[in-house]
């Protein structure tokens, strides 16, 4: 049979419930009496036979009516003379209200699994032939957007192969290709605004392409000649253009990060309706600088976007190597940010992910995190040898197979859009082009020297004109030692 509550308000067993079940004594009690109740109990817990001093005392005598102007509610396990062999918490207040919503108690001790049964699903429109795949939903894209997309890709693979020509002639210092990864480039780029705010790692020329700069801007900084928006002062390959919204590359792992997050709270508190886009490879998720930009994200609720592209190498470092979790979009829910995992090597969906995810951005004012899954075909930098660490047969597989640039152009053909004799007519105008702007920059003088000490005080400190008068005598005086066209 079920418990009764007495006329006392005290809840207590029938005599035909059965030994073992466990019962909790709930006393309403006011404020006058709480302090007796407290004595009382303390006092009966130092007995020896705390059941028999129970019974005892005058508890039974306590005036019950008058307790519901002031209600405190003290429960402790009902002692009777069918001692109760074990003692269960009362099912009432399961969850806590906790910062951030209620969290459900359990009685069950359950770890959380390492790892997920399945893996996060990857989104895709085009299958590896071009073809969309079947139920495929993507935003809708005109013949222009398309053809100016596909166009784009392939003038950075042909500026990838000639540059990459010119460093290995060394008639440049260095260089980065983004050969396999055209798609994340130059559909992101397509899907962006142009008021929204690029902060690059270094293999994202094909943004910087889209927006506008031009290929001799792109070679002027190659060869660090006097029109470098940098003045000479960057590594090749460390583009930045203050008109296209582009901040300026630095070699440092992730610190782009944390600034785009800071960047997008501005643009938050100045109510601009854009975002701030950052992109990093895999290896930059294992930075700090990744994991305090997220977390900050999140709680500000910054409209950033943050583009991982996870092609499988932090150089020379596999992901296998940097973390077990279920790459990187998993990350992003555990700090609170919404998340995708693409196909980066598809171009369609690359521009539906990103249109739709600053849509969300700007609109609903929060983070987003992408991770477009891709491949480094080509080596990390001109100062890399990929085939030292990754067999040859699996770079060729993924350059034949899942090309991204063969595959929008599969696509494009079969709306009508695109065919072989544009196609030969584009390749040969971009050769002639790119050897051309070589020709130029190469022909342009080198910044003066003075360029070299400036843009970093209002007054130059007296060790720093030093410095530079002693660059300057030390040219003078052995010019054989410095190209001829570096002026003082």
């Amino acid at each position: 049979m079920s418990p009764i509550q007495n006329s006392k308000g005290i809840i207590i067993p029938d005599q035909h419930s059965a030994p073992n079940v466990a019962y909790t004594t709930v006393i309403f009690v006011s404020s006058q009496t709480m302090s007796k109740f407290v004595s009382i109990f303390f006092r009966l817990k130092s007995n020896t036979n705390f059941a028999d001093s129970l019974r005892r005392t005058s508890l039974r005598n306590l005036n019950v009516r008058n307790l519901m102007h002031n209600r405190y509610s003290v429960s402790f396990p009902l002692l009777c003379p069918h001692r109760c062999s074990s003692t269960t918490a009362s099912i009432q207040d399961q969850t806590i209200d906790f910062p951030g919503g209620a969290v459900e108690f359990i009685p069950d001790m359950r770890f959380i699994s390492e790892s997920p049964k399945a893996r996060i699903p990857c989104y895709r429109v085009l299958d590896d032939n071009g073809q969309p795949i079947l139920g495929h939903n993507f935003v809708q894209i005109s013949k222009e957007v398309a053809v100016k997309m596909y166009t784009n890709m392939v003038t950075l693979r042909s500026m990838d192969t000639i540059f990459y020509e010119a460093q290995r002639q060394g008639r440049i210092s260095f260089y980065v290709t983004a050969i396999g990864e055209e798609a994340i480039n130059v559909a992101s780029a397509a899907a962006l605004a142009v008021d929204d705010v690029v902060f690059p790692q270094y293999r994202e020329a094909g943004v910087l392409l889209w927006r506008g700069f031009t290929l001799q801007e792109f070679a002027n900084q190659l060869f660090s000649n006097k029109y470098d928006n940098g003045k000479g002062r960057q590594m090749p390959a460390h583009y930045g253009s203050n008109k296209h919204n582009y901040f300026t590359v630095a070699s440092t792992i992730a610190t782009q990060i944390s600034h785009a997050v800071g960047a997008a709270y501005s643009l938050k508190m100045d109510k601009k309706d854009a975002c701030a886009v950052t992109y990093f490879g895999d290896g930059g998720s294992s930075e700090g600088d990744f994991h305090a930009a997220l977390n900050f994200a999140a709680v500000t609720e910054a409209p950033v976007i943050f583009i991982c592209r996870n092609n499988g190498w932090a150089i020379s470092t596999p992901i296998s190597d940097q973390f077990r979790s279920d790459g990187v979009v998993a990350k992003g829910q555990a700090y609170g940010v919404r998340s995708i995992r693409v196909d980066g090597n598809d171009a369609l969906a690359i521009y539906s992910a990103i249109q739709t995810a600053r849509q969300m951005a700007v609109t609903e004012e929060r983070p987003i995190l992408i991770e477009a899954l891709t491949y480094r075909v080509g080596h990390h930098t001109t100062s890399d040898d990929s085939t030292k660490y990754r067999p040859a047969n699996e770079i060729e597989w993924w350059r034949v197979v899942r090309d991204p640039v063969a595959r929008f152009r599969k696509w494009i053909e079969k709306n009508g859009w695109w065919n072989d004799t544009a196609e030969s007519e584009l390749i040969r105008n971009l050769r002639q082009q790119l050897l051309h702007t070589i020709q130029v920059a190469e022909s342009v003088e080198k910044p003066s020297l003075a360029d070299a000490f400036s843009d970093v005080y209002d007054v130059p400190p007296s060790n720093l004109r030093e410095q530079e008068q002693w660059l300057k005598e030390i040219v003078t005086k052995q010019p054989q030692e410095y190209p001829a066209n570096i002026y003082v």
